[in-house]
């Protein structure tokens, strides 16, 4: 937990806050020994399903189709993993700002048994990677009339 001070004690908006989200990727993006960026360790991936498909959709501005990979292990486990490489940097650059991180990513999602990952279709356009995993047709329901006497 991290505590935000603030200086003036008359001001109410002054006293110290908790920021979640100061600490929130410290625990999930493992800290480099060298003076590199951070790892770009959370790619933001969201998972919607439909009656017929799943699809991932990743954002990952900047990174080429030759940086990602999109890979089923175990039969049943999706991984998108790749890599956004660090600027090359002139020895005449002056930096102001590093925002942009850099590194390697990797994301698993274990699939439901309806997934049919022989069929799993990926495409990257204007920096937004598209997952699409078909489901198998589900059983439907076997409906047995019933005679009513009388």
């Amino acid at each position: 937990m991290s505590l935000v001070r603030r200086g003036n004690v008359f001001d109410p908006f002054s006293m110290d806050l908790w920021d979640p989200f100061d600490n929130m990727f410290r625990s999930i993006v493992p800290s480099s020994s060298s003076s590199d960026t951070a790892a770009f360790a959370n790619a933001r991936i969201d998972w919607k399903e439909t009656p017929e498909v799943h699809v991932f959709k990743a954002d990952l501005p900047g990174v080429k189709k030759e940086e990602v990979k999109v890979e089923v292990e175990d039969g049943n486990v999706l991984v998108i993993s790749g890599q956004r490489s660090k600027e090359k940097e002139d020895k005449n650059d002056r930096w102001h700002r590093v925002e942009r991180s850099s590194g390697q990513f990797v994301r698993r999602f274990r699939l439901p048994e309806d997934a049919k990952t022989d069929q799993v279709n990926a495409g990257l356009e204007n920096g937004v990677l598209t997952v699409t995993v078909p489901k198998a047709e589900g059983k439907k329901p076997e409906v047995k009339a019933i005679e009513i006497s009388g």
